[in-house]
């Protein structure tokens, strides 16, 4: 069975992450896994110093900073571990029963990547403990949407459960897929959904949501809002969230149209980084 996964640090988000993940796993019914990765890039398992200028003969000295490095390591391996136990307090807390916590020591994203075949839903905070500056996002988080292939749930500091959503839909194939999906998930089944098509009013965009509002009220959404409206996409999305204070962006990685080109253009990275609600990315 396919797994809520969510990564654990130090950040300002990872209450956010938490409750996000519980709250997802809740909503699908699969188990919650958290975890926490020791980053080889930032503590590797061993230094190797020897060939540094003025240090090859000071053995003392190397030694030392060996003891340095693997104090260093030991102490963020523990840190990690208490991370992922207060995480653990906290999901349960909201109602999962029996978290599991992992604790890994590789390459962030390459850790992810091994783990993307079982993981339905990958939860992350907006930046990670390195960052502290609130309206950032972590270097990791964009190399993560740019390699894995699994559904990425994105979280800015204080997640609140869902209670409108916002589904940028284009026509395209992805948008349609994600459409799909969005209609016979559980997560978030019964809310009220708002579909935005950024683009010109045409009879032919019209046609195109009018049938997506039909395929989600076949599937049991009573509440289907269709808009289209005009301007940049980034902008326009974020002005029509804020108009009708919707809780949660969904939206397909890829597509054809003006939202694949800020999808990976660098507006991701200003929609990332100006949003105040979560941000589901779907990629398959």
């Amino acid at each position: 069975m396919k797994q809520i996964l969510a990564c654990i640090d130090g950040s300002q988000a990872a209450e956010a992450v938490c409750d996000a993940a519980a709250w997802a796993s809740l909503e699908v019914n699969r188990p919650l896994v958290l975890l926490h990765v020791l980053d080889k890039s930032i503590y590797p398992a061993k230094t190797d110093m020897s060939g540094n200028l003025g240090l090859g003969s000071r053995d003392h000295l190397l030694e030392e900073l060996a003891e340095l490095d693997a104090k260093r390591s030991k102490l963020a391996l523990e840190q990690g571990k208490q991370q992922l136990k207060a995480a653990a307090e906290r999901v349960k807390a909201a109602g999962v029963e029996a978290p599991e916590t992992r604790q890994r020591h590789g390459h962030f994203v390459e850790t992810l990547a091994d783990l993307q075949e079982d993981t339905r839903i990958l939860v992350m905070g907006r930046q990670g403990e390195d960052h502290g500056d609130a309206q950032e996002i972590g270097g990791n988080l964009e190399s993560v949407i740019r390699t894995l292939s699994c559904r990425i749930l994105i979280t800015p500091p204080g997640f609140t459960r869902p209670s409108k959503v916002l589904l940028a839909y284009d026509g395209s194939a992805t948008a349609k897929k994600v459409l799909y999906i969005m209609a016979r998930s559980p997560l978030c089944k019964g809310l009220p959904f708002h579909l935005l098509m950024v683009g010109e009013k045409t009879d032919k965009n019209q046609q195109l949501l009018d049938a997506a509002q039909q395929e989600m009220q076949e599937q049991g959404h009573q509440e289907v809002t269709t808009a289209i409206r005009s301007g940049e996409v980034e902008e326009t999305l974020l002005a029509y969230r804020e108009e009708q204070q919707l809780d949660l962006i969904i939206m397909g990685a890829y597509g054809h149209s003006r939202i694949r080109q800020f999808l990976v253009g660098s507006t991701t990275t200003n929609l990332l980084r100006k949003t105040s609600v979560p941000l589901l990315l779907m990629r398959q």
